[in-house]
């Protein structure tokens, strides 16, 4: 490739990372929206569930070929100790692979589990309390945020307004997409802000809840957020292929993320954007076999969280969407989503990020998991039709999870 051409394609990436594009790709969720409005099922009703595997494959490689979708999918499925695998197109345009379990790719906003199960295990060391507020443990936020609690934060009703909308936060974002961020400071871009509303009268999804829910945890241990992850769940469940990097750069092998806009060929944008600017709230990488690892113990595996610290967990909100919203009727609970599909119930967490679009859940007992990525972004308010394919496609494999 010439120079000239190279600084062609760079110059289209960038393009494309407009502030109004990086408003919807970053902002990961849909601060302001009600509890009524979110988590709506998909209109019309979903065909009945495939019966075999060739059904459920047929499925994906639909969703696959599908104008504007993802170039590759995989969907990992675990009942008990046994483990399938479906996968279709591509995880690199370049070389043709198909997607494999133990590639890494960005988990987007299921990184926000993780940043749940270190607070609810402290939780359940006595070292943090659900109660506990901002202005106890981080007085050196705000004041008219002080009354906020952890499980606020935890059930996105906290009201705080959201940094990763901020122009600000955007303008460096647009000039610098690899830009790294102060992650411990990235609730300055906001800090000159009263709260949306009043704490626990309604339901917003933001990413500053999660940043400050990893502060809190730094705060009452005196260990950085990264260690903790590392004690706390990394370890405890033998999590291999799991990080929290802060630059730009994939390990190795990567499940590719693509901008698919057609009648363009897809672009890669892997390493377009740094993780810093998300940390807590959305900068995970891990493979497919770690994810399904954690989300099993995260939904309801023994032990991993004691049965008053779950019960708190499982207290939903009705309506309270994931972001994107997942399969099914969408309740939300701490750092925890309920997805009610019509062939039954699984818990767990979405996730979108250029290039990624993310879904981990399992049933309350943890026996049966499922992993569901696609290597394109899309949420409702990108590609919202693609969306609405993708959680079909989920809820035939919820369905088929559950019937196994």
């Amino acid at each position: 490739m010439s120079a000239r051409s190279g600084a062609r394609l760079r110059s289209r990436a960038r393009l494309r990372l407009s502030a109004a594009t990086l408003v919807g790709a970053l902002a990961l969720g849909g601060a302001g929206q009600s509890a009524r409005a979110a988590g709506t099922p998909p209109s019309p009703a979903p065909p009945p569930s495939p019966a075999s595997a060739k059904a459920l494959q047929k499925r994906l490689d639909d969703l696959v070929a599908t104008s504007g979708g993802p170039p590759g999918a995989i969907a990992l499925m675990q009942v008990g100790d046994r483990t399938t695998v479906h996968r279709a197109g591509v995880a690199d345009t370049r070389t043709g692979r198909p997607p494999r379990a133990d590639e890494y790719m960005r988990l987007a906003s299921v990184s926000k589990a993780y940043s749940g199960a270190v607070a609810l295990r402290l939780v359940d060391r006595h070292r943090l309390g659900l109660d506990d507020t901002i202005g106890r443990r981080l007085p050196a936020l705000p004041k008219a945020w002080h009354e906020v609690t952890l499980r606020q934060l935890l059930s996105h009703t906290s009201g705080l307004p959201d940094f990763s909308t901020a122009p600000a936060f955007l303008e460096i974002l647009t000039a610098d997409p690899r830009h790294r961020f102060d992650s411990r400071r990235l609730l300055d871009f906001v800090a000159d802000r009263n709260l949306l509303f009043p704490p626990g009268s309604r339901y917003a999804y933001s990413n500053s809840d999660n940043i400050a829910v990893a502060l809190m945890a730094e705060a009452v241990t005196g260990r950085p957020y990264e260690r903790l992850l590392e004690q706390l769940v990394y370890r405890p469940l033998d999590l291999r292929q799991t990080l929290l990097p802060q630059g730009y750069r994939m390990p190795r092998p990567y499940l590719h993320g693509y901008d698919v806009t057609p009648p363009a060929p897809p672009e890669d944008i892997s390493e377009a954007l740094g993780a810093s600017g998300v940390w807590a709230s959305g900068g995970i990488v891990a493979t497919p076999k770690d994810l399904n690892a954690f989300v099993r113990a995260w939904a309801g595996g023994r032990g991993y969280l004691s049965e008053e610290v779950r019960d708190q967990q499982r207290r939903f909100l009705p309506g309270a969407a994931s972001e994107p919203a997942g399969p099914g009727v969408n309740a939300g609970g701490l750092a925890i989503f309920r997805y009610t599909t019509r062939c039954g119930t699984v818990y767990g967490h979405t996730g979108n990020f250029p290039g990624y679009t993310q879904l981990a859940a399992a049933t309350a007992d943890g026996e049966r998991s499922l992993t569901f990525s696609i290597n394109t972004q899309t949420s409702k308010g990108l590609k919202p039709e693609l969306l609405a394919k993708v959680r079909a496609v989920q809820e035939d494999f919820v369905c088929a999870l559950l019937r196994r």
